[in-house]
């Protein structure tokens, strides 16, 4: 090799070298950054085998209380006569039995009261009968409750959380709801001006701003407390079939600076901004092992940063995953 090239090679190989230095000096900052956004990992251990000889059916929601139990409702008359033949007559296997309807991981519950009946709907203006709820939010400090109605309404409805008497209601934009019949889904067409079936979560943020999850119209719709709209994001609104918003968790922080969104059409979790919306992360996927998600329906995150999941249609099952990042310095 000539002292020439000897020369050159080494020039390359400081300046490879000073741009290496440089990038790394310009992305530092960007990685501390990305260490405030919120990463997960599946926990599989999580949750232990349950007693009872029990299974759990569709599992409709999950949340987290104050004291950081897990609760969890499902649907026992989705279970299949495969899954529940110990409790047939005679019995057909030696597992399973459905588990109640409602679960706690520790301690106890109890019921408190009762708003509307099993009784068919009388559409989205009736103030005393429901039409079929997704979701509740609690309001301690006015003492309300939140209803996303849901199913066969198109509304949000408010009630006193302690009488249960009505106080208001509000469809898409504020606008009073309309049950007329709404065309499909069209995602180069205008935004909808009504909810489409399911009105499927309602969350209520320590600012007063709520959260509405329009699920089939792929948005989310924000809104203050008496039903002031004040903006919508649109996410993946080439979605059709169940649509893209299933539901939300709002990040435990003191400024709840994130949303967790449940996609269960895609079967994804998008880690949102709240304050703007935009998609800052995400985990998931379609898929049946652990940490992927069949219908995926709710999602809750206890104050450690950690995110339960539920899935219905075939999925039938909760899923739990840990923190990975510093989100919650």
């Amino acid at each position: 090799m000539t002292p020439k090239c000897t020369r050159a090679r080494l020039t390359l190989s400081r300046t490879i070298a000073a741009c290496f230095t440089v990038a790394m000096l310009v992305a530092a900052p960007a990685s501390s950054h990305a260490g405030d956004i919120p990463t997960f990992a599946v926990d599989a251990s999580w949750p232990k085998p349950l007693p009872n000889n029990w299974i759990l059916g569709q599992v409709g929601g999950i949340t987290v209380d104050a004291q950081g139990h897990i609760w969890v409702i499902h649907r026992p008359r989705s279970l299949t006569d495969d899954e529940k033949g110990a409790a047939l007559n005679p019995p057909r296997s030696k597992c399973c039995v459905s588990a109640p309807p409602v679960l706690e991981f520790d301690a106890d519950g109890k019921f408190v009261m009762q708003i509307g009946k099993i009784a068919p709907s009388k559409g989205s203006s009736d103030t005393t009968q429901l039409g079929k709820p997704a979701e509740t939010a609690i309001d301690k400090d006015a003492n309300e409750i939140f209803i996303a109605d849901g199913y066969g309404n198109r509304r949000i409805i408010v009630f006193d959380a302690t009488t249960g008497a009505y106080k208001r209601h509000w469809g898409a934009y504020g606008k009073p709801p309309s049950d007329d019949k709404q065309p499909p889904y069209d995602p180069n067409g205008p935004a909808p001006q009504q909810f489409a079936n399911p009105v499927h979560c309602v969350k209520l943020a320590n600012d007063g701003l709520l959260y509405v999850c329009d699920r089939i119209n792929n948005r989310i719709q924000v809104f203050r407390k008496d039903g002031t709209f004040v903006k919508e994001w649109f996410y993946e609104k080439n979605t059709r079939g169940n649509g893209a918003v299933w539901d939300i968790a709002i990040w435990p922080d003191p400024k709840q600076t994130y949303l967790l969104s449940a996609d269960g059409e895609n079967n994804e979790i998008r880690v949102l901004k709240r304050d703007d919306g935009t998609v800052v992360g995400g985990f998931g996927r379609n898929g049946r092992n652990a940490g992927q998600f069949h219908w995926i329906h709710a999602v809750a995150v206890d104050a450690k940063g950690n995110v339960y999941t539920a899935e219905v249609d075939t999925g039938k099952r909760i899923q739990k995953f840990k923190l990975t990042s510093d989100a919650l310095r």
